[in-house]
């Protein structure tokens, strides 16, 4: 009988297509990880710092307070604004220092 032919075939072919979509998908995540690698190696690499977790945290962190400055120098507060921006710039710079 020829069933047991169709069947082979069929499970080759459904294999196939899951090895097909598993590898996709497994190229498509390690470019996602080598995308953002390369971008922490130049981010880091232009502000000559270290590529720690801990500097990265503190760039994030440096970069939020320049922006609670300026969003306070929008809102006409310009002692919030000064305070906000002299932190944030003090974090980077010792940051980058």
């Amino acid at each position: 009988m020829q069933t047991d032919g169709f069947f082979n075939w069929l499970g080759e072919s459904i294999g196939d297509a899951i090895r097909a979509l598993v590898d996709l998908f497994s190229d498509f995540f390690a470019s996602i990880g080598i995308f953002i690698y390369e971008f922490i190696e130049g981010l880091s690499g232009s502000l000559g710092i270290n590529t720690s977790l801990f500097n990265m945290v503190m760039l994030v962190i440096g970069l939020l307070l320049l922006l609670k400055g300026i969003r306070s120098f929008l809102s006409r507060s310009l002692i919030g604004g000064i305070v906000w921006t002299v932190i944030g710039l003090l974090v980077l710079s010792w940051l980058m220092a």
